[in-house]
């Protein structure tokens, strides 16, 4: 089969690495994701991935940490780095050729991002994995995706959720949700679905890059929706 998707981008949680711990990495998470996206390297997709860091540190409240946002968002873009190491293992482990791209320069364990050499890795069919996020505060780890799909020309945006697709409203907190197959950038934004934050989603609408959100803790999902299955909600 030919997958639909030539080229995309794979944004996680870091909360999603979590699995059903409270805090850091499960293996099993790890495992299962690494599993995913060697399925899809194997029929011949270009794969670039963005992971948040949540499960190791999130930006806290300034006034009862002490801690400044800008500062605090300089330890969570080290926080994802840690976790694209953690990934970065585990692909191997599993056979996969990858590189990691830090915003931030840190030689000793990544590659400086550089938008040319990120291209030139996945047409050598290397997983890339962009940490640090965009290299600068006030930018979430969404922006950072956003951005780096636009810079490599990706198809399509994959965000990995532990829900399979947007809906009306938090289905883990309102069981009268409803899920949407598809929507606009417009409907999304007039309906106030947080897809992404404004920023990256912005981003997107004006780049014209489609957004796939699905549940990515069910094994092959990913696969399905490269192969263009109907898996999730897309946003168009």
């Amino acid at each position: 089969m030919i997958p639909k998707y030539k080229r995309i981008l794979l944004k996680l949680s870091g909360e999603s690495l979590m699995g059903d711990r409270n805090f850091g990495l499960d293996p099993k998470m790890l495992a299962q994701y690494a599993d995913d996206i060697k399925a899809i390297v194997e029929l011949g997709v270009q794969v670039s991935v963005v992971i948040g860091g949540g499960n190791i540190y999130r930006g806290m409240n300034e006034s009862e940490t002490g801690i400044e946002r800008a500062q605090g968002d300089y330890m969570g873009m080290l926080a994802t780095v840690i976790n694209g190491m953690a990934l970065q293992a585990s692909l191997e482990k599993s056979g996969v050729k990858t590189r990691l791209m830090s915003a931030i320069k840190m030689e000793q364990i990544a590659e400086p991002y550089i938008r040319r050499r990120a291209i030139r890795h996945l047409e050598k069919d290397r997983v890339v994995i962009f940490a640090a996020g965009t290299g600068n505060p006030y930018f979430t780890t969404d922006t950072a995706g956003a951005l780096r799909a636009v810079e490599i020309q990706a198809d399509v945006i994959l965000k990995g959720t532990r829900v399979d697709g947007i809906y009306t409203a938090d289905p883990e907190k309102d069981k009268t949700a409803t899920r949407y197959d598809a929507l606009s950038f417009s409907e999304a934004i007039s309906k106030e679905l947080k897809v992404m934050d404004m920023t990256a989603f912005t981003l997107c609408q004006e780049n014209k890059l489609p957004i796939i959100v699905f549940d990515m803790n069910k094994p092959r999902n990913l696969l399905d929706v490269v192969n263009g299955k109907p898996v999730g909600t897309i946003v168009q």
